[in-house]
């Protein structure tokens, strides 16, 4: 009990620190919370001192930031969070309203994720159905492209083709079930391209354990093995299926804004512009306890899907054995990036020839000019060693954390639950008021968040890692936790962490990318490639080809990171076998499954 008690305070803890960390948000930054609320009530308005004055004594500012906090504590028992600074509303309605649409935008958002993951999946699921697994060569290269895609930019170009143009779905607003199409296309695409990929990870190694072996040769259909299958490794994905579903519900600011969508995401984003404190720390509330919830739930149901077998320690490793892999994939992306990058260099990135505005490619500018007349090849180019730079250090920031964190689980669920529902856009304008603006500030703000999901990842697969007949065997030979660790367990993990991370590299750079995009990160005249993005889509439909060059570089980063990912797989040593040799040969060591079978 006292145990228990112990593990949910600590969790309680890291999310009571945001949320009063953001409830002293303008006196960390050192601005007039005053000023703010003025500027956001009434922007024509003269900042006299003695309108800032009443201001204050409005909204209690002269009791200072700990009496105000101890006032918004003090209401939530009762429902009450307080009332706008901006407004005068109460806040409550209004951020469960947000939750709403943010809710159902989730929810099918969430569809569209899970059957893209799901054909992502489908030729794996087909082979190893018909054992004609062995030797495929590793792949999801156009998966990788779909999981680079801007979020953002898909958003406008739905919005643009299918909505404007087409006239097919509502473009804007938010009325019904069938606004939602269009932002959950955008949303869960991307989402379902990496969960797809993670899943296609594991599965050939779910089928290549002797369970399926003795389900195949005593007839069982594939369709059953196929579900068996899916069984053994969805529970390692869970965590991060969680991750997405609170991503999805607060993370999806730059949707929301391009569809006017009024969901929790943008209430929350505004709410940090005005310094909107009891909205802000409403709405950061709402999200934090989401992610407990959903992580709750998600622990919950692996514990389900494997049964006594995570128990019992009777499990099967999932680390997959070196497949072969197709050595020219990388190259054939990498090489066209290559080109790019060295053609575009040589180039002035802030030439300006108006003469020369939204000019197609040619000759002269092979990725044609933007609204300026500047040469868009170059500034691709010049964005790239940028962007690529700042995504590999935040990745690898992200990686080492990730991967320590995950091996302390214990004590790094509680934190990953609360910075997982910090959305990058968020998380920029706390590091803003903290640390101050600058270049390294959308680093600091990606490199806070990009940690959880590789944390979570490494976390489950441990958990699972630590169930196996293998371990339980070398720990009873003697074996110590230190060996156990260097020789047993990393070697298990890293692998599909590392894989991991480097299919979020693309994410990384689009998380940088959507902060410039939002004007929250770099600033003109910066080539960065999204700002790239954010100054090119007004003219989307004149001059597509400023919008489309950032976006396939994009792409064939993405498609470069998973194949160049495919061959990193150590194989592992030959281990011995148990002292009975009939326990070699049992069909599975998965209860529930043998009985399936």
């Amino acid at each position: 009990m006292r145990r228990r008690m112990g593990a949910l305070l600590w969790r309680a803890v890291p999310a009571a620190l945001l949320v009063c960390g953001i409830g002293l948000l303008p006196w960390l930054s050192h601005t007039d919370p005053a000023l703010t609320v003025l500027k956001a009530r009434s922007a024509d308005r003269d900042a006299t001192p003695q309108v800032l004055a009443d201001i204050r004594a409005q909204l209690g500012l002269v009791d200072g930031p700990l009496r105000l906090l101890g006032q918004w504590l003090a209401g939530l028992p009762r429902g009450d969070a307080g009332r706008s600074w901006i407004s005068g509303a109460d806040v409550m309605p209004g951020v469960l309203d947000a939750l709403g649409a943010s809710l159902l935008l989730m929810v099918v958002a969430l569809a569209v994720a899970l059957a893209t993951a799901a054909g992502v999946c489908a030729r794996t699921l087909y082979l190893g159905a018909r054992r004609r697994l062995e030797g495929r060569p590793a792949g999801g290269s156009g998966s990788a492209v779909l999981a680079a895609l801007p979020e953002f930019l898909t958003a406008s170009v739905l919005a643009t083709v299918v909505g404007v143009q087409g006239g097919w779905l509502p473009a804007l607003g938010w009325y019904g079930p069938q606004w939602t199409v269009l932002p959950a296309l955008a949303l869960g695409l991307p989402a379902g391209a990496v969960l797809g990929r993670l899943l296609d990870d594991q599965l050939p190694a779910a089928f290549a354990e002797p369970w399926a072996l003795a389900a195949a040769a005593r007839g069982l259909p594939g369709r059953s093995i196929v579900r068996k299958a899916l069984r053994r490794c969805v529970p390692g994905l869970l965590p991060n299926l969680g991750l997405f579903v609170v991503g999805l519900t607060g993370g999806s600011v730059a949707v929301e804004q391009i569809f006017d969508i009024p969901g929790l995401g943008r209430t929350t984003l505004q709410a940090a512009i005005a310094q909107d404190l009891p909205v802000l720390q409403a709405g950061t509330l709402v999200l934090v306890a989401l992610a407990a919830v959903t992580t709750v739930g998600a622990r919950l149901a692996a514990r389900l899907l494997i049964g006594p077998a995570l128990r019992d320690g009777a499990l099967h490793t999932l680390h997959r054995p070196s497949p072969p892999v197709r050595r020219t994939l990388p190259l054939a992306y990498g090489l066209p990036l290559s080109v790019v990058i060295a053609l575009g260099l040589p180039r002035d990135p802030l030439a300006l020839d108006t003469a020369a505005r939204l000019r197609p490619p040619s000759v002269a500018h092979p990725f044609g000019t933007d609204a300026l007349g500047r040469d868009v090849l170059a500034r691709v180019a010049h964005g790239a060693l940028d962007t690529l730079l700042l995504a590999l250090a935040v990745s690898f920031i992200a990686l080492t954390a990730g991967v320590l964190f995950g091996l302390l689980p214990r004590l790094s669920e509680p934190l990953v639950d609360t910075v997982n529902a910090v959305p990058p856009v968020l998380a920029a304008l706390l590091v803003t008021a903290v640390w101050g603006g600058g270049a390294a500030t959308p680093v600091l703000a990606v490199a806070v968040v990009a940690w959880a999901p590789l944390a979570a990842h490494t976390s489950a697969l441990l958990r699972q890692e630590r169930a196996t007949l293998h371990l339980t065997a070398t720990r009873a030979l003697g074996a110590g936790p230190g060996h156990l660790l260097r020789s047993e367990l990393l070697p298990a993990v890293l692998p599909p962490v590392v894989r991991h991370a480097l299919l979020r590299l693309p994410g990384v750079a689009l998380a940088l990318a959507s902060l410039g995009f939002l004007g929250l990160g770099a600033q003109p005249p910066s080539p960065e490639w999204g700002l790239l993005l954010a100054e090119n889509q007004p003219y989307a439909e004149r001059a597509p080809w400023a919008v489309l060059a950032p976006a396939v570089v994009l792409a064939l980063l993405g498609a470069l990171a998973v194949t160049a990912a495919g061959g990193l797989r150590r194989p592992r040593p030959r281990r011995t076998r148990t002292a009975d040799p009939a326990a070699d040969e049992q069909p599975s060591a998965h209860p529930e499954l043998v009985g399936a079978a």
